[in-house]
């Protein structure tokens, strides 16, 4: 089954907004439009024009931002990536396995909200599960890691930015291997203390694990930092290659190249 997308064109203007801390009546004044006009967008309803004077205001791209309701990734599979989406609060949490078929080694990222169908895997091709690795510490993505670990014996890793009790923590730009995967640590805070990437090598091609950080046409916002989540996206997942496949904490799969097109926060 697809996943949707987490958000819509009314999310990302919300999102914008409250980063950068503008007021209704200034943005609709700005704009140009009268305030009713801004309301019924951001309450979901699909005005294109208004988008399209509201966008540079907020630093969105307008064509994106007007597009978005027809914006659709294309589906996205790579041999040795498994993704898991669970429930949660009425649509769904993502989290991922990676494994390293030659020497049945595996990491885990992220557990959602069930580590269940991740560890039926496990166990179906008697993988060992040596690492779990967290992209931040937000409870939708950490739900099930007691159990996790528990019934594989698996380190937990997280970034020093933050703290769980039990992980241990890494600096950005720490490598680790999964057989002959190799995972590199890449900070890419903003929506989180510590939000952290993952860049996958080895795969039949680049992969990342970004979280919250980034979603398919938006991105987590800035909970923490709205500047620092802007700007660590620009620097440690766009300067990624186009054609590496973007794992978010919500949402379908993605890539580099499709979001440098159809990202509202981010097209060029």
């Amino acid at each position: 089954m697809a996943v949707p997308m987490e958000d819509n064109f009314a999310d990302v203007v919300n999102k914008a907004q409250r980063g950068l801390g503008m007021a209704d009546r200034e943005l609709a004044q700005r704009a140009g439009i009268p305030v009713e006009a801004l309301h019924r967008v951001k309450g979901e309803r699909y005005d294109a024009a208004a988008l399209r004077k509201i966008a540079p205001l907020l630093g969105l791209n307008a064509e994106a931002l007007a597009s978005l309701p027809e914006y659709c990734p294309v589906p996205v599979q790579v041999a040795g990536l498994a993704a898991f989406t669970t429930a949660y609060g009425g649509a769904g949490v993502n989290s991922y396995l990676v494994l390293d078929a030659a020497s049945g080694e595996a990491a885990a990222f992220d557990t959602g909200m069930d580590c269940g169908p991740m560890l039926e895997m496990v166990r179906a091709k008697n993988l060992k599960l040596r690492e779990i690795f967290l992209t931040h510490t937000h409870g939708d993505h950490t739900a099930d890691l007691a159990r996790l670990q528990s019934e594989t014996g698996a380190r937990i890793y997280v970034s020093e930015r933050e703290s769980l009790r039990g992980a241990e923590s890494f600096e950005a730009g720490r490598a680790f291997t999964c057989g002959r995967l190799r995972i590199t640590t890449r900070s890419t805070w903003g929506h989180s203390r510590g939000g952290a990437t993952y860049v996958i090598d080895g795969l039949e091609r680049p992969v990342a694990v970004v979280g919250d950080a980034l979603f398919a046409g938006s991105m987590g916002g800035g909970m923490f930092s709205y500047a620092d989540a802007l700007r660590t996206n620009r620097e440690e997942i766009f300067t990624l290659p186009p054609e590496t496949v973007l794992c978010p904490g919500h949402g379908p799969l993605t890539t580099v190249a499709w979001e440098r097109a159809h990202n509202p926060f981010f097209a060029e």
